[in-house]
């Protein structure tokens, strides 16, 4: 036997934040015993956090946002493969894939001896009708410069939705407690920070261009509440200086029925009459991952709060994909990527439970633009069980926001303890 057949063979499916990180804190605290491979459709990571703000700054995205993952990754003596995943055998232990460098490729299979599922989830554009034809949105580089093109050669000026569709949400968190007597909240939408974020960018946008203010923009929610899981101080915060500012707040829509040329139909009867409708959509968990034995009933994979499947304890999730992330934050997922990459150590046998058994306690840590130089900074644990809630606005969360890209860039994604604990000195002490 060889050295390299030796090795415990380490696979994780997706490389964007979740898949990077756990890739990462793998090989941090398991040392270079495993063979570390990621495989990602996407070769580059899309740092989606900063899409609006290129939007609203009239730059395009797809220059700025992007991280090729392959230099990267090699640099940590990780393989990485550019492959599309079409199957999950869990109980051979097995992943099969179509390699997306040429069409034509046949299909390839890899094993492992662990499997981390970090593939983030399915945005459900396709399912909302109309949304192609009329919709816009901040999620991807594309629809990033679609909506930036738009807003410099096609608005016209008229009235502005922003909110959510419904989140379908599964049972795989059901009856943890991550906090004492606390839980993971079931909610109607997947993700508020950006709907918030997005309204108060496009406010500065609008006067920025004489377009208007922001009485012209309606946020909605299927939820009773928007970004409910800040906690009711916070939300109640935001509500009164936006209410204040003049926006629009339209609450439990419960779902997007039809999106038209004039505006937005919801499930609940109402009709939002506007000319710019920018949406985020329902986060859906792969097809591939629907139907099977470690996934909850809506295919997201279930886990306990060391991210570790419960039935299949080679398994592990980390980031969209997992049931345990609610809200689909990209701060839970990096709680997450340092516990699997302290229990799969452990697992090897580099470090004891001890050090190693850390529960999840999700914090929600939000910083959004707002535009003119100004950004939002949420930190709350209380959705959770927890006891804290702080909401600070002010040049400072935005001096974090953008530096926090340069240094997640400059540092190939590894960004350092002390940077994040100065990120919440700063922003906390406001």
């Amino acid at each position: 036997m060889t050295q390299s057949e030796k090795q415990p063979k380490i696979l994780i499916l997706g490389g964007n934040f979740a898949g990077l990180a756990c890739a990462q804190k793998i090989r941090e605290h398991a040392g270079r015993g495993p063979k570390i491979t990621v495989l990602d459709r996407k070769s580059y990571l899309l740092f989606v956090p900063n899409i609006p703000a290129d939007v609203f700054s009239d730059r395009d995205p797809s220059l700025h946002q992007r991280m090729d993952l392959k230099p990267v990754l090699a640099r940590d003596d990780i393989d990485f493969i550019h492959g599309e995943v079409t199957t999950v055998d869990v109980e051979g232990r097995k992943v099969t894939f179509l390699p997306a460098e040429r069409p034509g490729a046949p299909v390839q299979s890899l094993d492992y001896d662990y499997l981390v599922l970090a593939l983030g989830s399915r945005l459900a554009f396709d399912e909302i009708e109309g949304f192609a034809e009329h919709g816009h949105t901040v999620s991807d580089l594309y629809q990033g410069e679609k909506l930036r093109t738009y807003l410099k050669t096609q608005y016209r000026g008229g009235p502005i939705a922003i909110g959510s569709a419904r989140f379908h949400q599964g049972d795989g968190a059901e009856g943890l407690e991550p906090y004492p007597g606390g839980s993971i909240p079931q909610a109607m939408a997947a993700c508020e920070g950006p709907p918030v974020e997005v309204m108060l960018s496009m406010a500065t946008w609008l006067k920025q261009h004489d377009k208007g203010e922001p009485n012209k923009i309606t946020v909605f929610t299927p939820a009773h509440m928007i970004a409910e899981d800040a906690g009711e101080k916070v939300v109640g915060q935001l509500l009164e200086i936006a209410s204040g500012m003049g926006f629009n707040y339209w609450n439990d829509t419960k779902d997007i029925r039809r999106v038209t040329a004039d505006g937005i139909e919801f499930a609940d009867g109402r009709f939002l009459p506007c000319e710019l409708k920018i949406i985020f959509p329902d986060w859906k968990a792969h097809d591939f991952l629907r139907g099977l034995s470690i996934s909850d009933s809506q295919g997201f994979i279930k886990t306990d709060l060391l991210m570790r499947n419960p039935d299949f304890p080679e398994i592990f999730a980390c980031g969209d994909c997992a049931a345990v992330t609610m809200p689909k934050l990209g701060a839970i997922g990096h709680q997450e990527a340092e516990i699997v990459g302290l229990q799969i150590a452990k697992v090897l046998g580099v470090i004891s439970a001890d050090d190693a058994d850390k529960p999840l306690k999700p914090e929600v840590l939000c910083i959004g633009d707002m535009g003119a130089g100004k950004a939002f900074w949420i930190h709350s644990n209380s959705w959770f069980g927890g006891d804290h809630q702080t909401l600070k606005m002010g040049r400072t969360p935005y001096f974090l926001k953008m530096r926090y890209r340069d240094m997640f860039f400059a540092s190939d994604g590894k960004i350092p303890a002390w940077g994040m604990d100065a990120a919440e000195l700063l922003a906390e002490g406001l």
